[in-house]
């Protein structure tokens, strides 16, 4: 294994995504999307695998006994004693060619999330705001949402459509969540090897960025300059999430989908997640407000 990565689970997800870190259970959540399976696992437990029956890829607190889901179908609220899961917030219900992917709360309680085509079809998805109760759709003619994160104030929100290869930022109301300017490029990974996956910003301001296809994690600094690059032992890594009871460690899903078995043979622990032992600086996500 290389310095400072190592195995959280071992359990291989065809699309390993959305990993979230709950600091009152010492949990992490995450998704195997393709598969409809929720993934939970304390830092020092044992594997807990949740079917779903949908397509779902991110999750957020809403109280010590409910969860936001976000799934191909919308927003659900899941019991977290039962499992049992209600649709709240209809998002492209209506739309079969459509999932829920990348999504992140903002420091004020509310929820950005995005859908994007189930094979990736171009311009099918979208970004939207929820909160309250409430939902706008803040950007349209997304193929593939991603890197939804946030400054600590609330001030600054970063999205991506990973296959324009930009990593975007625009200012934002931290009361509200809504953005307030137009987006603007942050980092220009059109000429780097992989694809801008799932990112988190940490309380010094830094992006930590998950390359899908590069075999890495990257750090940009507040101005977007690349701090540091740390290997991967898989090529598609895909998300990040700060875990810890100081929120000083990552986690990074991974997956193994759209490799042939030959592929997957040169690639054998793709699909895992795992640790980053590395000086970070994280925090812990908001608690979503849903009305």
């Amino acid at each position: 294994m290389m310095d400072g990565v190592s195995v959280f689970s071992e359990h291989i997800c065809e699309l390993g995504e959305g990993p979230s870190y709950d600091p009152a259970t010492d949990a992490l959540f995450w998704f195997d999307i393709v598969n409809g399976k929720l993934l939970e696992k304390s830092l020092g437990g044992a594997l807990k695998v949740h079917d779903l029956g949908l397509m779902a890829s991110a999750i957020a607190i809403i109280d010590e006994a409910r969860q936001l889901i976000a799934t191909e179908k919308g927003l659900y609220i899941r019991d977290v004693p039962t499992g049992k899961l209600t649709l709240h917030t209809p998002i492209e219900a209506d739309n079969p060619l459509t999932r829920s992917n990348d999504s992140r709360v903002h420091p004020c309680g509310a929820f950005w999330t995005g859908t994007m085509g189930k094979d990736e079809e171009k311009g099918a998805g979208a970004i939207y705001w929820f909160f309250k109760g409430e939902l706008r759709r803040l950007f349209a003619d997304i193929t593939v949402s991603n890197s939804i994160c946030f400054s600590e104030d609330g001030a600054i929100a970063y999205y991506t459509d990973t296959a324009t290869g930009l990593l975007m930022r625009t200012s934002c109301d931290p009361a509200t969540g809504l953005p307030t300017g137009e987006p603007k490029v942050f980092v220009d990974h059109r000429a780097s090897k992989g694809f801008v996956d799932g990112s988190v910003v940490d309380r010094d301001g830094v992006l930590w960025n998950a390359v899908w296809g590069g075999k890495a994690v990257k750090a940009y600094s507040p101005d977007g300059v690349l701090l540091r690059e740390i290997a991967m032992p898989v090529t598609q890594a895909s998300c990040p999430a700060f875990v810890g009871g100081k929120a000083d460690r990552l986690a990074v899903t991974s997956a193994w989908k759209g490799k042939d078995e030959k592929q997957r043979k040169l690639d054998p622990q793709a699909g895992m997640t795992f640790l980053l032992d590395i000086p970070v600086k994280g925090r812990f996500e908001p608690r979503v407000l849903i009305a």
